[in-house]
């Protein structure tokens, strides 16, 4: 057996191949997959419910939740991922539960029958390789914002491998380009003040503020190098066959990204951009199959009522009525707590507004109808590719 793992070694040094025995190809499947799972890592927009105890009605924890998913919940209330998996015949739940430091892994696995379902990783906060991510505070409590980088390594450890019926899914980096795009802002903000105290020419701000900017470049390219490997070595030399990794779409077209000043939102934009660009560089002929999401998403934008929406600007949750739900300790309207039950005490939306033909929820995350578009096209792209 180590004679022979020697030669596959050797082999694919010598000749560049992917492998020697096992799963590994050429290049992506052009065929259909028999699928028996759906693996899916990423952050709040693949989160199919990590922090539903946060939205305890009892307010300890326990069942039942008002909330949970980054969305307009409710008992119609999916995301793209769960969408998705039902199209296939197949269900998949959240690989933890938990917040404030607390959590249960595969709590489905509570009926032996569900086990396998536990294959959501996303998380809410979630990025690629750093755990403190947002809303994790630095004592571990508030959110569990575990890295992607850990997410696949918690199923390496669950699994063993990846199984040619995983269809498995990557749609992270968004939390890395907020985080990055706060610190370009508040030293734009910075510089701004000094120029206008007098401290600093507009030259002076100008330059220092080009170098911000290089900066937060300098360290998306770097995360998206990071996601990019890990798919290589983690997902793919695992054994992972069906792999489909997306873009980001252009943040600045939300509603979080219009709030900004007109002269900021281009930068939003460009990060976007030089990550999808990192990513798909680093992949370069990686045999997974890439979802341009920047581009479907402008087309959304461009073409609202092709997909049903009627609201494609104004958030559908509403700030206030959350706060007041929560008691105060939710003051930004974060979907996580918003429902969308008509007439329930605990229903978060604006006067008017619909679930389905609004397309944000928040400043950043889809209601369910928003979710329904995102997993049609996704659907629309896995056809494109022959994979079902």
């Amino acid at each position: 057996m180590k004679s022979i793992r020697l030669f596959c070694l050797a082999l694919a040094s010598s000749l560049t191949l992917a492998g020697c025995g096992g799963d590994h190809h050429a290049g992506p499947p052009t065929t259909k997959g028999e699928f028996t799972a759906v693996v899916s890592f990423g952050d709040s927009l693949s989160d199919v419910g990590t922090y539903a105890p946060a939205t305890s009605l009892a307010g300890d924890g326990t069942p039942p939740y008002f909330g949970g998913k980054f969305t307009t919940n409710g008992a119609a209330a999916t995301i793209w991922v769960e969408n998705l998996a039902a199209s296939l015949g197949l269900a998949v739940t959240p690989a933890e539960v938990g917040f404030n430091g607390l959590s249960v892994h595969c709590p489905a696995a509570a009926d032996p029958a569900q086990e396998h379902t536990c294959t959501a990783y996303g998380q809410g906060g979630a990025r690629v390789t750093d755990p403190q991510g947002i809303g994790r505070n630095a004592d571990g409590s508030g959110a569990l914002t575990v890295p992607v980088i850990t997410q696949i390594a918690n199923h390496l450890a669950r699994f063993g491998k990846f199984k040619s019926g995983d269809l498995v899914l990557v749609y992270a980096g968004n939390n890395d380009v907020f985080i990055d795009f706060a610190i370009y802002a508040l030293t734009a903000d910075a510089l701004q003040a000094q120029v206008a105290a007098g401290t600093l020419t507009a030259a002076e701000a100008a330059a220092q503020l080009a170098l911000a900017q290089k900066a937060v470049e300098a360290d998306v390219t770097t995360v998206a190098g990071s996601l990019a490997t890990a798919v290589k070595t983690q997902i793919l030399e695992k054994g992972g066959l069906y792999v489909a990794v997306m873009t980001l779409a252009d943040i600045a077209d939300t509603p979080f990204g219009q709030g900004f000043p007109a002269e900021l939102r281009p930068e939003l934009t460009n990060l976007s951009v030089v990550f999808n660009n990192a990513l798909k560089q680093s992949l370069g002929d990686a045999p997974v199959r890439i979802i341009d999401t920047f581009s479907l998403s402008k087309e959304v934008l461009a073409n609202p009522a092709k997909y049903g929406f009627v609201n494609n600007t104004t958030p559908a949750c509403d700030i206030a009525a959350i706060a007041a739900i929560t008691g105060g300790a939710v003051t930004d309207g974060s979907s996580l707590f918003c429902n969308g039950t008509p007439g329930a005490p605990y229903n978060g939306l604006t006067a008017g507004a619909d679930t389905i033909t609004w397309q944000f929820a928040d400043d950043v995350h889809p209601t369910t109808g928003g979710h329904r578009a995102i997993s049609a096209v996704f659907l629309s792209q896995l056809q494109s590719f022959g994979w079902i």
